[in-house]
């Protein structure tokens, strides 16, 4: 298996040897592209249980950047075999989910950011120990800006029908337990995803793993959409990421995705 090209996703000179078509493609891709890009790096489970490892280039924008951006470097979570730093989580290694299952980890994407850039910020969230409950995290953890949380909202507390909805990290910030920070060097982020969308623990909370939402994928001009998908290159079409397993919250800090 190999990473497809698109017009938008240009692969890195470390990147596996393309077919002509391809490379044509590509210096056409270099030729129309004015906006900033950033590096993005992929690892994916194979059918035959190999992994490949690809890193390339695409746009700079909300709609490539929250694949990669979710959780930050020495966050735990939650496996099989206790829990491992995200950096060293390897496609192949098996999450454990929210609800106790477990299920095999297909994808990884990680890149750079540089929060307190002037031309282009990305607060991270700051969560202090117990901030959510007791063991909720279990220690300081940081959070980048796609990282969603699964908890019930002040709103729905008491309902006679209570119940939980991923909600971004960013939106809970209070300023004292949960907080916006901006370091002003480089930071890796990284988001997973698995067969099935699903909420998974790390370190005492159940976060979200990622899912372009419903109706992202649909709404995008075709070579976007292509773009987009070329860097999930272990599935088939946008189908493949299949429902949201629990609702999302409106997001009042990002309006591009308020509607899923």
């Amino acid at each position: 298996m190999t990473l497809h090209t698109a017009p938008d996703f240009i692969p890195s000179p470390t990147h596996t040897a393309q077919s002509a078509a391809s490379r044509s493609v590509l210096r056409e891709a270099r030729a129309r592209s004015t906006g900033r890009t950033r590096a993005y790096e992929i690892a994916v489970l194979r059918q035959d249980g190999s992994v490949f490892v690809t890193e390339g280039y695409a746009p700079a924008t909300p709609l490539f950047e929250e694949p990669f951006s979710a959780f930050a470097h020495g966050t735990l979570i939650r496996t099989t075999q206790g829990e491992i730093p995200v950096e060293d989580l390897c496609p192949g290694d098996r999450i454990v989910q929210a609800d106790g299952l477990h299920t095999p980890l297909l994808w990884v994407g990680s890149s750079k950011f540089v929060p307190a850039d002037i031309g282009h910020r990305t607060p991270l969230v700051r969560v202090m120990a117990d901030s959510l409950g007791l063991a909720r995290p279990s220690g300081f953890l940081t959070f980048g800006p796609a990282a969603r949380i699964l908890h019930t909202p002040q709103s729905l507390r008491g309902a006679e029908h209570t119940r939980k909805v991923f909600t971004l990290m960013r939106d809970l910030v209070d300023g004292v337990n949960i907080i916006e920070i901006q370091p002003p060097t480089p930071v890796r982020l990284y988001h997973l995803g698995l067969a099935r969308h699903a909420a998974i623990s790390v370190s005492g909370l159940e976060m979200e793993t990622f899912h372009p939402g419903p109706s992202t994928i649909a709404a995008l001009p075709l070579h976007q959409r292509d773009a987009f998908l070329s860097m999930f290159p272990h599935i088939s079409g946008a189908k493949d990421f299949g429902p949201l397993c629990h609702p999302r919250a409106s997001e009042r800090s990002d309006p591009i995705y308020a509607a899923q």
